[in-house]
Parts: C-alpha cells; sequence; structure tokens
C-alpha cells in the first residue's frame, strides 16, 4: 500500500504540484482512508521527502555502477552517464520533475539530506571530467565544475521536452549530448 500511495501521489504531484494536491485528493485517487495514508506517512512532506530519497538514491547507484566499470573510458562513461538520465525520463519521468520541481517543498532538515546527495552526483561527474583530463581523454584546462553543471544542465532539463516514446530515442538524444559536450572538451 505504501508503493500504491508513494506512485499515485507522484502523479498527482506531477500533474497538480505538490502544493495544490491534498491528502485528501492522494486517498481518493485510490480509495483509501486518511488514516491509511498516515499509517505509512505522518505528512505530506514526510511522503514528498521519500520520493525524494528514492529518486537521488537510484540515480547515485546507477552512477556508481557506470563509474565503477573499469573497462570503460571516461567518455564511455560519461556517455553512459547521459544516457542513464534521459533514460531514466522514460521509467522515472513523473520522479525527476517531482524532484527538480518540489524541491522548494521540502523543509530544511529534509534539505539537509537532499542536498548533499544532490551535489555528490555533481561531483562524482566532475571526477569523472578530471579523471579525464588525467587520463589525456579531455583537455587539461577545463573547468571540471562548470562543465559537470552545464552537463547536469542539459540533461536535467531534458524532461521539460524530451518526449521518450517520440521520433528520437534516448540513446540518440545521449548520443547527440554526449558529442556536443565532447567537441568542446576532447583534444
Amino acid at each position: 500500500m505504501k508503493e500504491k500511495i508513494t506512485e499515485k501521489s507522484i502523479r498527482l504531484f506531477d500533474q497538480k504540484g505538490f502544493s495544490e494536491t491534498s491528502i485528501q485528493d492522494i486517498v481518493d485517487s485510490i480509495g483509501v482512508t486518511k488514516g491509511t495514508f498516515y499509517y505509512y506517512f505522518s505528512s505530506k512532506e514526510e511522503l514528498l521527502m521519500d520520493i525524494h530519497l528514492r529518486y537521488i538514491d537510484d540515480m547515485l547507484d546507477n552512477q556508481h555502477e557506470i563509474l565503477g566499470d573499469d573497462s570503460k573510458s571516461s567518455k564511455e562513461k560519461l556517455f553512459a552517464i547521459v544516457q542513464m538520465l534521459l533514460s531514466n525520463i522514460k521509467t522515472q519521468g513523473a520522479s525527476a520533475k517531482v524532484f527538480f520541481r518540489e524541491m522548494r517543498n521540502l523543509s530544511d532538515e529534509s534539505l539537509s539530506e537532499i542536498i548533499p546527495k544532490r551535489d555528490q552526483f555533481r561531483l562524482n561527474i566532475e571526477k569523472l571530467i578530471e579523471e579525464g583530463k588525467q587520463n589525456g581523454e579531455f583537455r587539461a584546462n577545463l573547468n571540471s565544475p562548470i562543465i559537470a553543471f552545464g552537463i547536469l544542465g542539459v540533461t536535467n532539463w531534458s524532461y521539460q521536452w524530451f518526449n521518450p516514446d517520440g521520433s528520437i530515442s534516448d540513446r540518440e538524444v545521449a548520443e547527440i549530448f554526449t558529442e556536443m559536450i565532447l567537441k568542446g572538451i576532447e583534444i
């Protein structure tokens, strides 16, 4: 039931926004009482925090798996991360929207747990850029933090416009983005 509440809430928050979605809206949409909701979550904000943690933890797990593959070059790892972020739009698009759009509705206490994880995702990309610089795949004079922010800006905004069921696949978009990024940073 907790999963059902969470999944329906993600869809409602995506459609209506966190502030405009009431607990009553959530329970009515799945045919349960508020008591059922409060059995699993103490508040709507706790539910939002749960959604945020699930999303960023999943992203970090996927990123760690990519970065841990020693058979891949820095360029290949960069492509894999970009593709992972884009393919995630199909599997977790609504969660991505909620993550980026509704973070402002989290308490300072909740943000103190989410922001370090979000920052770690970015720092892992910075580290990948640094490794690529050191092994000669990327130009040595790059500003790795700015490059990492640029990569995340390009990919994270894609949930606003990319249609995974459209005429171009997530792999094709990842190839275009990666080529665009690499042509600016490879030797």
